[in-house]
């Protein structure tokens, strides 16, 4: 029997005990890479130690903080404590405030450029706005961090309005990396048959390419969430006015406060973590299926 002959009858279905067919094929083994599992475990104590300081911190007395041990008594009262003295509902107001409208313009404004761009690379100007805005990825903030204080000063936007305008626009740059790959990747043809029925650009957007930007819309709102909820430096130069503070700033007044009491401001912390940390764990695959959608063309 020649070896074309040894493969196709090796790849023949096979009858199984219930009458139907199983398919024969080559199994090949998987062998597990021990030195990259234990660079991963070693790496990731790198988050898993700090992470268990901070919630046996966050349950023991002062005068046992500072060391790894279990708290002699579970001190619980220490959120509580850490609820009222940040005015928890106030800044988490402020913070949500500011995410979700950072979310929403984000997405109704750095897609549409992202289309626009990615379906005019051709012309010398779109490919100028395009490294220009990647450029933006490259600028250190604290080059920027004066001019931007001073600018949303004088334009009277040192308020939450003016921080959720600077999360849209400082976030363009890795929106429209993250997004163009995508967007070039959907067939042309799509929109030309649009055309044909006498759909406009506007509305092939929202009605065709919008839709199937999913993971990617997803994966822009994720990344937006995280900075905009855990920012601290942003606030810090834009915000004057204290009844307007996120949570990342009521925890530093509040640890300047109160620096010796540690418990206090890690159970603060944790607190804060806690709404983040739940989106990102039921939301994580919508981030990595939307980075590789837009990292492969």
């Amino acid at each position: 029997m020649s070896n074309a002959a040894s493969i196709s009858h090796l790849s023949q279905p096979k009858p199984t005990a219930k009458g139907g067919y199983r398919q024969q094929g080559y199994h090949k083994d998987h062998k597990v890479n021990w030195w990259l599992t234990a660079v991963i475990a070693v790496m990731s104590l790198t988050i898993l130690v700090p992470l268990y300081f901070t919630v046996v911190t966050a349950l023991k007395t002062p005068a046992e903080a500072g060391t790894f041990s279990l708290p002699s008594s579970w001190q619980w009262h220490n959120f509580a404590d850490a609820w009222t003295q940040v005015n928890y509902p106030k800044a988490a107001l402020n913070s949500a405030i500011v995410t979700v409208a950072a979310v929403l313009l984000t997405l109704l404004t750095n897609t549409f450029v992202a289309y626009a761009v990615a379906r005019n690379m051709d012309k010398r100007f779109f490919r100028f706005l395009y490294y220009f805005f990647l450029a933006m990825m490259f600028v250190p903030f604290t080059v920027i961090m004066l001019p931007i204080a001073k600018e949303m000063g004088a334009l009277h936007l040192d308020n939450i309005v003016g921080l959720f305008l600077l999360y849209m626009i400082l976030g363009i740059g890795s929106n429209l990396f993250i997004a163009i790959g995508f967007i070039r990747s959907i067939p042309i043809s799509l929109e030309e048959s649009a055309r044909i029925d006498g759909a406009t650009t506007w509305t092939i957007f929202w009605r065709i390419v919008f839709p199937l930007m999913g993971p990617i819309n997803a994966t822009i709102a994720i990344l937006t969430t995280l900075w905009a909820w855990n920012d601290f430096l942003l606030p810090l130069i834009i915000l004057t006015d204290r009844s307007a503070q996120t949570l990342p700033l009521a925890q530093y007044g509040f640890q300047n406060q109160f620096t010796s009491n540690y418990p206090m401001a890690f159970a603060s912390y944790l607190m804060a973590m806690a709404p983040v940390l739940i989106v990102y764990v039921f939301a994580q695959k919508w981030v990595i299926s939307g980075v590789m959608s837009g990292a492969v063309k």
